[in-house]
């Protein structure tokens, strides 16, 4: 596959026996033997993408899937009248773009790097190999797609019944359940802007500034710049009506 000018670096050979996610076991392909390891390293292509750059565009047909070794991707659609709407958020060991490669049809989304971000490139002759050979990474896609599954319910009820102050509140911990925190940590390790955490709420941007200078000016949060503060989760989850 040519990728053209996507990644600003040429082509890295990477190994997947070595990557720091199977070391800690919390990569999807840790169920793999040495041969299939050996295998997928000998076909997969390490591409570094700069902060605002596409990794792939929704309407292209996939040859194949992306696993990111380092930074952070955010999954978006363009609505009808050309407002982008963010569906899901992704960060290092995570993957994207399998469901369209599963599903044979073209990239549902686009995924765009939000800082720096460093992926592996996998052929999908190797993903569908590897499902008929390795029961384990079978299951294993199963969970991933059941847990799209899952995502996809909850943010449809969440947008039917709950307030918008609700969803910018769940926007704010979904942000630090996938990014986590600095080393301070209470302030939030992402710099997404007011318009993209309004994508993620399904809201405007307007109401997201208004929203979060409320909570602000309650002490939930702080704001500094694009970056947020939390500083009473207790009560930011209380606003979000999330109970554990």
């Amino acid at each position: 596959m040519n990728f053209g000018n996507m990644a600003y670096n040429k082509d890295k050979k990477t190994s997947c026996t070595d990557c720091s996610h199977k070391i800690a076991g919390n990569s999807m392909f840790c169920s793999l033997d040495l041969k299939q390891l050996e295998e997928l390293d000998d076909k997969l292509r390490c591409l570094t993408f700069k902060k605002g750059q596409v990794i792939f565009n929704e309407g292209n047909q996939p040859y194949g899937l992306y696993c990111i070794k380092s930074g952070k991707v955010k999954i978006s659609k363009i609505g009808e009248e050309g407002k982008e709407q963010i569906v899901r958020l992704a960060r290092d060991a995570n993957l994207v773009g399998y469901r369209s490669v599963l599903s044979g049809t073209s990239y549902y989304a686009t995924a765009t790097a939000l800082d720096e971000t460093e992926v592996c490139y996998i052929p999908k002759t190797v993903i569908f190999n590897l499902i008929k050979e390795n029961t384990s990474f079978s299951m294993a896609v199963i969970g991933l797609l059941s847990d799209d599954l899952k995502r996809a319910e909850n943010k449809i009820t969440n947008m039917a019944q709950k307030h918008v102050r609700e969803r910018i509140a769940e926007a704010i911990l979904l942000l630090k359940e996938c990014y986590g925190v600095t080393e301070d940590g209470k302030t939030i390790n992402s710099n997404l802007t007011r318009r993209e955490i309004a994508n993620i709420a399904g809201t405007t941007t307007e109401t997201s500034i208004r929203i979060l200078s409320e909570f602000h000016k309650d002490k939930i949060i702080e704001l500094n710049g694009k970056d947020i503060t939390i500083t009473n989760e207790d009560k930011l989850f209380k606003t979000a009506n999330i109970f554990d």
